[in-house]
């Protein structure tokens, strides 16, 4: 259960440029230096290869700044280029004008073809050619190149498994379990942020008691603009109980943009590990921006009729925009529903049950974080779930 698998490429690391155009070289170069990257640069022409040296920008042939990669061309063959990294470059950028060049390179991920002529009928044929994942086109895909490159600069692989919690009525305890989630899968040994979606809630660092502690909160992201950097997001926020977590600070409310939200999200993601997002329940543009980008919602419900009817609400909205569903019954309740009937109603797929955990409000009401006791029922329960989305049979500490 673990959408976030796949095949990233290498992280880390230099990208490698192959072009000989000045005027896209200079693009390029320029788009790396947005994204924070020092690339590899090589002019790919025959009777230069082996000539370069590593350093500078590589603008003349040959000279400083050109690595040297015998075989491009039919001087040597594909193995020259994986000699300077073709293989080992978290990511190849290669300019239209030298696809025909790189034909007999070894297949691999991470290589885009780059040009300018979006008419030319020929550029997908030779993107096909080249095994290129993608065809991009200057200027309109400055954007989404900058963030490629910044993927590598951050060591983006696998983009976190992230997962948000709604209550499917008030007082559901849709908090307490997105605190739990978040709080365990930190004790599991992975790499998490707890992130609080919720204005009008009471504020999870609250709730892992930290409203004290040194970091960013919601409100200092409100001015946000454009790309935010995975690593410096996790140092500038707070660090409570071994996971990080963005919350709302006690000061006036401040409304947080949609594009601001969708971009904080996005680099909470690229950070790879757990996100475990608490959401509200009604589902306005900002927070259709964080549904989007979720891979798993689990949506708390009691076991009762009425809570039953207004979670019937509450998951048509979610399920607009969220690509996955699941239901969490809070039970059992007295003369309530059974889990599986709670389920069935909702017409959503069930994930399973949470029991009712004696003490735990007394416990949290003293400054214990909801989960921190590693035998209680809330802590087996996502124990148990990030075992199955994660497909780790590692055990949590208690």
């Amino acid at each position: 259960m673990n959408p976030g698998a796949g095949g990233p490429v290498a992280a880390g690391g230099r990208p490698l440029i192959i072009t000989e155009d000045p005027l896209l070289l200079d693009d390029l170069l320029r788009l790396c230096a947005a994204a924070g990257a020092e690339p590899h640069v090589h002019h790919a022409v025959p009777e230069q290869s082996g000539a370069g040296r590593e350093g500078g920008d590589g603008r003349n042939g040959g000279a400083a700044g050109v690595p040297g990669i015998a075989g491009i061309g039919g001087v040597g063959g594909a193995g020259g280029v994986a000699g300077v990294g073709w293989e080992t470059a978290p990511l190849v950028l290669v300019g239209d004008d030298a696809a025909r060049r790189v034909r007999g390179a070894p297949r691999r991920a991470g290589v885009f073809l780059v040009g300018r002529d979006l008419d030319d009928p020929r550029v997908w044929q030779r993107a096909v050619e080249i095994g290129a994942e993608e065809v991009l086109t200057l200027p309109d895909a400055e954007g989404l190149l900058v963030d490629r490159i910044a993927d590598v600069v951050e060591g983006a692989g696998r983009p976190a498994l992230t997962v948000g919690v709604i209550g499917g009525s008030g007082g559901a305890g849709a908090s307490t379990l997105a605190c739990a989630l978040a709080l365990r899968a930190a004790r599991a040994g992975e790499r998490t942020i707890l992130i609080d979606g919720d204005p009008l809630g009471g504020g999870m660092d609250v709730l892992l008691g930290g409203e004290a502690a040194e970091g960013l909160r919601w409100p200092d992201f409100a001015a946000s603009r454009g790309r935010v950097g995975a690593g410096a997001l996790a140092e500038s926020l707070p660090e409570l109980h071994a996971l990080r977590v963005l919350s709302w600070d006690r000061g006036d409310r401040v409304v947080v943009p949609p594009a601001a939200m969708r971009s904080v999200v996005a680099a909470a993601r690229r950070r790879g590990g757990v996100v475990v997002v608490d959401l509200p329940r009604r589902v306005d543009e900002a927070v259709a921006e964080v549904l989007a980008q979720l891979d798993l919602v689990l949506m708390v419900v009691r076991g009762e009729l009425r809570a039953v009817a207004a979670a019937g609400r509450v998951a048509a909205g979610v399920r607009m925009v969220a690509r996955d569903v699941r239901v969490v019954v809070r039970g059992p309740a007295p003369g309530g529903l059974d889990a599986e009937a709670v389920a069935g109603l909702l017409g959503v797929p069930l994930a399973g049950e949470v029991p009712v955990e004696v003490g735990l409000p007394g416990r949290v009401a003293e400054g214990e974080p909801p989960g921190a006791h590693g035998r209680g029922a809330l802590a087996r329960f996502c124990d148990g779930f990030w075992q199955r989305a994660l497909g780790s049979a590692q055990g949590v500490s208690a």
